[in-house]
């Protein structure tokens, strides 16, 4: 497994902007890698994913159009842009891995995973 840490967490207004990244401790070319988030006394849920190539990504309806994943294989990293956040959007954001060709919508099928980085959005 590969390990992962989530960094840029932070607190921001509605309509703002903040990027997320997760760094790996190892090579992620072989991964479609996933961000989840979790709000309190919620499920964790899916934000989107992106091929291990980085040639497709999927996202959530609740973040599509304002949310967008890219990679980097070569410094294994990945990256979640957020922009015009919502105080619906506050959770604490995972970065997850996954041996799944094309990505998967499933937690349960993620390997590996980061230890979250809050994001809160005040309105």
């Amino acid at each position: 497994q590969v390990q992962l840490a989530e960094s840029g967490g932070g607190l921001v207004q509605a309509g703002g902007s903040l990027r997320l990244s997760c760094a790996a401790s190892a090579s992620i070319s072989n991964y479609a890698m996933g961000w989840f988030r979790q709000a309190p006394g919620k499920e964790r849920e899916l934000v989107g994913f992106i091929m291990w190539s980085g040639s497709d990504t999927s996202y959530a309806d609740s973040v599509k159009g304002r949310f967008a994943i890219s990679r980097d294989n070569t410094k294994n990293t990945v990256n979640l842009q957020m922009n015009n956040l919502k105080p619906e959007d506050t959770a604490v954001y995972y970065c997850a891995a996954t041996k799944v060709f094309y990505g998967s919508h499933r937690a349960t099928d993620y390997d590996s995973w980061g230890q979250g980085t809050q994001v809160t959005v005040s309105s």
